[in-house]
């Protein structure tokens, strides 16, 4: 795996259309995406289409990348990411998922090292989220942990759960408008 330097190199190069850099980012990065995607989508070939349609997107917007807001592998990842959960909300419209994940989606899934103000940032962000989490009923947490890590639909949710479709929708709802609001109230 390329480091975090590297990595920011070819993408800056990307921006500016260097094919070469473009290629180079592909090779070192696509194994973690395309894990992700596989993970997520759970087909190897609806993974392989996700994965080619990240890489078009990162290639448009690579410009938008800035080193200071986190590391390239979280940039690159949370663009697979959300290609992923595009593709499972255009297939199961009722799998409703929060509107701005990336703060959840940058703590969980950078795997480069941080300096020791991001890392203290990101434990910070941590303990909230999961002081947040632990307010929420074992029921609302399970759900909204399985709908947006896994992309279950309310439905796949119920069967698993055991439970009335009618309640795990209402496990969701209100599981992350607590969320919502508590995170609210620990920024403010």
């Amino acid at each position: 795996m390329a480091e975090r330097e590297q990595l920011a190199e070819w993408l800056a190069a990307t921006a500016r259309g260097d094919e070469q850099a473009f290629k180079r980012l592909y090779a070192a990065t696509s194994p973690q995406l395309y894990a992700l995607l596989l993970r997520i989508l759970r087909s190897p070939e609806r993974a392989q289409d996700a994965l080619q349609d990240a890489y078009v997107r990162i290639w448009q917007k690579a410009d938008t990348y800035s080193p200071e807001r986190g590391a390239p592998l979280t940039w690159l990842l949370s663009i697979a990411r959300y290609r992923a959960l595009d593709l499972l909300r255009r297939r199961r419209p009722e799998v409703a998922m929060p509107e701005e994940p990336d703060r959840v989606a940058t703590l969980l899934e950078d795997e480069q090292s941080l300096s020791p103000a991001q890392e203290n940032e990101n434990q910070q962000s941590l303990a909230a989220i999961n002081a947040c989490l632990a307010q929420l009923s074992d029921e609302q947490r399970e759900s909204v942990l399985l709908a947006y890590y896994e992309g279950l639909t309310h439905q796949e949710l119920a069967e698993r759960m055991n439970a009335p479709l009618g309640t795990v929708k209402s496990w969701i709802r209100r599981g992350l408008l607590r969320l919502r609001d508590c995170l609210a109230e620990g920024s403010s």
